[in-house]
């Protein structure tokens, strides 16, 4: 049985401390596609100029590439600084096991949802960062499970997908295979794995916020 864990970290504890404190308004939010090697970031909230002072000037950050530039948003390849306080902790919440799923920052603080095999893997990360001192904050707790007769509301394929992108490492960090490659190997497309992923997060999502009795919503 998985367990998926809702976690709130402060900035000043994890990454993104100094951006916060040049651009307050910045909202940060990981992007599904990224490259194996490092994590790619939208930017919301904050003019360009204003966020790459901010991540020049930040010592949790070693480099930050611009990739794609709208009107509302900014993408970003970024590198966090290795062998610190930052990447420890971030091995940290993803040793035993754990798989980023989602990564959202705002307001000084990082909201992460991360996939344990068990729950005692979970408790285990959880308790080695309340000895540390980290003000993590345990904000959710889901245990996937067929147990009580209940079956996915996945299709075939979306299940096929997330199952894949398990085995193959694409919700580690760093990544262990890209989304490029994951779609190489199920023979589909980049668009079209991103689309099952879309709506795979959707249906999980849906399925634990839907008060009990009501239908979900349709994929």
């Amino acid at each position: 049985m998985s367990t998926i864990a809702d976690l709130r970290l402060p900035a000043t504890e994890t990454a993104l401390a100094t951006t916060f404190e040049r651009a307050p308004e910045a909202t940060f939010e990981l992007e599904s596609s990224v490259s194996k090697t490092r994590p790619s970031l939208w930017v919301i909230g904050v003019d360009r100029e204003t966020v790459e002072s901010a991540l020049a000037a930040d010592p949790s950050v070693e480099i930050a590439e611009l990739v794609v530039e709208t009107d509302s948003r900014l993408l970003y390849d970024v590198a966090f600084a290795e062998e610190t306080e930052t990447d420890r902790l971030w091995n940290e919440v993803l040793a035993d096991g754990g798989s980023l799923l989602e990564a959202r920052a705002s307001d000084g603080w990082w909201q992460v949802t991360v996939r344990y095999r068990t729950r005692d893997q979970l408790c285990t990360t959880y308790d080695r960062l309340v000895e540390r001192g980290i003000n993590a904050d345990l904000r959710r707790i889901t245990d996937i499970t067929d147990t009580d007769g209940h079956e996915t509301r996945l299709t075939p394929e979306q299940q096929e997908a997330l199952e894949a992108a398990l085995e193959h490492g694409y919700f580690e960090i760093p990544r262990g295979v890209s989304m490029e490659e994951l779609a190489d190997k199920l023979d589909i497309s980049h668009q079209a794995l991103s689309e099952r992923f879309r709506r795979a997060y959707e249906t999980l999502v849906d399925a634990e916020l839907q008060p009990a009795g009501e239908e979900s919503r349709p994929n």
